[in-house]
């Protein structure tokens, strides 16, 4: 089942990331990510759902460290 107002091709992406990247930053990739998916796969923008969750460092386990304990080849602070 969907929504009313929308088809069979309702979609819900939900993203999970290190907190720090700025409003703008999540905005443009909100904005990215819909464009492309209506481009690229044919979905209409009513039909997608983008839903960005944000944990701090500490709450993160990779490359066996917690994740306030890894330098990161990236900027996340952007």
């Amino acid at each position: 089942l969907y929504p009313a107002g929308r088809t069979d091709a309702y979609t819900i992406i939900e993203i999970t990331m290190i907190e720090g990247r700025t409003p703008a930053s999540k905005k443009k990739l909100i904005r990215l990510l819909f464009d492309r998916i209506k481009q690229e796969v044919g979905i209409e923008y009513q039909d997608i759902e983008i839903c960005i969750y944000e944990s701090p460092a500490y709450n993160w386990g990779f490359r066996g460290m917690h994740g306030d304990e890894v330098k990161l080849n990236y900027k996340i602070n952007v």
